[in-house]
């Protein structure tokens, strides 16, 4: 199978390494702490950060504790105690890594054959993964670009199972990030136009159920309660849904197209409601809700003022906080009970951004690798703290925040930042 997996040796260079942080070097793989970003968009899957120690005053420079060249890829960057997971490609390889999360350091390296053609029009974006990998119940799961689904053993990286890709290339690459439940985690699998969302048993990798009701998106589901009914909900190609996450049964759905089917969106879950965006598709907000023994969805509101391409927003408080691909690119706020826009700000703030919480901060990192801290307001705009300059090169991944560490993704490289 041409998997290479190296234990305790410094593959990689690492740049101005220096111990910031008085970490266990014990590894444990029970249940994440708190502080632990075990997943795409933090904990709770809604750009939360578990916990961040925030100064009294903002210095005027962040601390460069290390860098590191780990590979291509959009993938955020996973913390799980001391150590620090990234999926990236190097070379025609995608490889899983582990490294120390104070000092940079590669614990093990598992890599593995991924042949991959760019397709036109993403030769920008590269051949990297973009798909964050999944930490759950002491086993890494991932999503490689061209579709190859992989669970790797997070203390020592040994491969434990593993699916080809399919036969058909998806458009652009895979974006949807995995998500778990128990013993089942979940992938949308397949080709632009057909596949299936998929549950597999988290141990063997063996289907438990295929739901080949719509072909995949780039957006990556929840795990929510709705109605007082658990479900997976996710965006797909031309649609909303809500399915039953232990047998795969289609539990409602409501039509949503984008311009050229490239759903990207991660769904919103407030108060019941589920606000999904994409582009030329504005924003809505509907609710599922179970009645007389089956399900309806109520639309609430939708608006064309705004609409999210390829950025996810946070909810911090009664406002949601995002940045609009109209106007090339434009912050904005509105309120997620009415669909009321309350502010949008200049015009050309960024082609994307993305958008980390802790408590009432809101770390904004567009690709132009400016990280600005700041604070929302309803009625004015973002009131930015401090802005930074985090990377030499373009900043696609989320974040990983936590403590005093900020772990920036670029290019190629992972940048650990501390705030003194």
């Amino acid at each position: 199978m041409g998997i290479c997996c190296i234990r305790g040796a410094l593959r990689l260079p690492v740049v101005g390494v220096a111990l910031v942080l008085a970490l266990s070097p014990a590894f444990a793989v029970a249940q994440p702490a708190a502080g632990d970003y075990t997943q795409w968009r933090g904990p709770q899957r809604d750009g939360s950060s578990a916990v961040f120690d925030a100064p009294e005053v903002w210095p005027e420079a962040l601390t460069r504790a290390w860098q590191v060249e780990v590979g291509t890829g959009y993938a955020t960057p996973l913390l799980v105690g001391a150590r620090l997971y990234t999926l990236a490609r190097q070379g025609a390889e995608e490889a899983m890594i582990a490294l120390d999360a104070a000092t940079g350091t590669t614990i093990w390296r598992t890599a593995y054959p991924a042949p991959y053609q760019t397709k036109a029009g993403t030769q920008a974006h590269g051949d990297g993964p973009k798909s964050t990998p999944l930490f759950h119940d002491g086993r890494l799961f991932t999503l490689g670009i061209s579709g190859i689904v992989s669970a790797f053993d997070a203390s020592d990286g040994a491969l434990l199972w593993q699916k080809p890709a399919p036969a058909v290339d998806p458009m652009f690459g895979t974006a949807m990030s995995p998500i778990a439940d128990g013993d089942l985690v979940f992938f949308h699998v397949g080709g632009h136009d057909q596949g299936a969302l998929t549950a597999f048993d988290a141990t063997t990798g063996a289907v438990r159920w295929a739901w080949p009701g719509d072909g995949p998106s780039y957006g990556s589901p929840m795990l929510v309660d709705l109605d007082g009914v658990r479900q997976l909900v996710t965006v797909t190609q031309q649609n909303v849904v809500g399915l039953d996450p232990a047998t795969g049964a289609l539990l409602w759905q409501r039509p949503f197209i984008a311009l050229a089917s490239t759903n990207s969106f991660t769904p919103v879950i407030f108060d019941g409601t589920v606000i999904v965006s994409a582009h030329d598709a504005g924003v809505v907000a509907f609710k599922p809700m179970y009645r007389n023994g089956e399900w309806a969805v109520e639309d609430l509101w939708d608006t064309t003022e705004v609409e999210m391409k390829l950025s996810n927003p946070v909810v911090v408080g009664d406002t949601l906080y995002g940045l609009s691909h109209k106007n090339s690119g434009q912050l904005f706020a509105l309120d997620p009970r009415t669909g009321e826009v309350l502010w949008r700000g200049n015009a050309r703030e960024a082609a994307h951004g993305s958008f980390v919480k802790a408590g009432e901060l809101i770390f904004l990192l567009n690709d132009e690798a400016r990280l600005s801290v700041a604070t929302g307001a309803a009625t004015d705009g973002l009131q930015i703290l401090e802005t930074y300059e985090v990377a030499d090169s373009a900043t696609w991944a989320q974040p990983t925040v936590s403590g005093n560490r900020i772990f920036v993704k670029d290019d190629s490289t992972i940048t650990l930042w501390t705030v003194q």
